[in-house]
């Protein structure tokens, strides 16, 4: 998955301010539990020297409704000055914390960034379409976009006396009229801007319709969910549950995708590399296209610590290697995850979970690479630093 939206963290003025919340909501009403949490969490990153116009800003993030009645959580990230990032995780936090610090705790905000998906929900029937554009794992629950796409062709009820047989013809033809004009627009839609998916609901009639007419470039994210539509009556509990299936069903795909071209390069023996040192190695060279990271490794990870200096490419196991980089003087000790997802942010790298057993990771930590040379670390020959432990140890 991308991490464009943790950008803007980069180069902002520490210090930074992570909360991870449950955000989930009171189970009566009236309740404030989330302000509970909050009060909390804020104790906590008093005692650690936030500032308090920080967590104030934090607070009034926290004190809107963000429409969302199922249980959740939420990651907020600020700088020096105020709230930088604040993103919705599908599954609340085992515990609500605070981290204040001189960089952001960057693991919740790309737990988060996972499970985010942009979708074109497209509710139809037989006059035309509303087109809904969602960013699902974004601060509020309510769709960005709304747009209303009516087909012109109004004679879309058939008769019922046999003799009217010309009647009922019309109506056919006004259905189609109006699923190619629904399709033209989506189709519109998803070339200027390119969802993960695109979520088809309503009439029955209309759905396969539409689902007949869209483009080809339409129909391979195209997913057809039951149960939705335009007009009153739509069970909405019982469509959420299948909205969110298929989301959950689209992640899962896309984080297979992700480890098969990780499996494939390491079977060639390029294209992909494992092990601390030779990810170290890629990512300061600016190579990843996709850091792999294995779930069960990631509080080894948390234990052993990087030397990152300024940017977010000036990354190395010692000091040493940032001298060598001409960065001397500023090199700072940090957690190995926060300065490998620091990096892979700066060179618009994607970040995939993988669970125990999933792929070969030593020390928990791959990348799939965008290019290669002669002098990339390779996983075909045992000549690299980290060759002798991979041999005998694969987390």
């Amino acid at each position: 998955m991308h991490l464009h939206w943790l950008k803007p963290l980069l180069g902002r003025p520490a210090p930074f301010t992570t909360v991870h919340i449950d955000a989930s909501p009171a189970e009566a009403a009236g309740e404030s539990e989330l302000l509970d949490r909050w009060r909390a969490v804020r104790r906590g990153l008093e005692h650690d020297g936030a500032p308090a116009a920080v967590l104030d800003d934090i607070a009034e993030r926290l004190s809107v409704p963000d429409g969302r009645r199922t249980a959740h959580g939420r990651v907020v990230v600020a700088d020096a000055h105020g709230v930088v990032v604040d993103r919705v995780l599908a599954e609340p936090p085992a515990r609500s914390q605070g981290v204040h610090g001189p960089v952001p705790s960057l693991l919740g905000a790309v737990r988060a960034a996972d499970e985010t998906l942009c979708y074109l929900l497209v509710e139809v029937d037989r006059t035309g379409a509303d087109l809904t554009w969602v960013e699902a794992g974004e601060e509020q629950a309510s769709p960005s976009v709304t747009e209303s796409v009516e087909g012109g062709h109004d004679d879309v009820h058939k008769t019922r006396d046999g003799l009217a047989r010309r009647g009922q013809t019309r109506a056919e033809d006004s259905w189609q009229r109006n699923a190619e004009a629904v399709a033209a627009a989506v189709d519109a839609r998803v070339r200027t801007k390119t969802p993960d998916l695109v979520l088809l609901t309503g009439d029955v009639r209309a759905v396969a319709l539409v689902k007949d007419a869209v483009g080809q470039h339409v129909a391979e994210r195209l997913v057809e969910v039951s149960g939705g539509g335009r007009g009153e009556g739509v069970h909405r509990d019982a469509f959420d549950e299948r909205v969110a299936h298929a989301l959950a069903e689209q992640r899962s795909r896309r984080r297979a995708a992700e480890l098969d071209r990780y499996r494939e390069g390491l079977g060639r023996g390029e294209g992909a590399v494992t092990s601390l040192d030779d990810v170290v190695e890629v990512l300061r060279r600016g190579q990843v296209a996709e850091l792999v990271l294995g779930t069960e490794a990631l509080s080894a990870l948390d234990e052993r610590t990087l030397v990152a200096g300024p940017e977010p490419l000036q990354l190395g196991l010692d000091e040493e290697d940032l001298a060598a980089m001409g960065v001397n003087g500023q090199a700072r000790r940090f957690p190995a995850h926060i300065a490998l997802l620091r990096a892979a942010i700066g060179q618009d790298a994607g970040v995939t979970f993988a669970e125990d057993g999933d792929v070969e990771l030593v020390d928990g930590v791959g990348a799939v690479l965008r290019w290669a040379d002669g002098s990339t670390p390779s996983e075909a020959v045992p000549s690299q630093s980290a060759d002798q432990k991979r041999l005998r140890q694969v987390v």
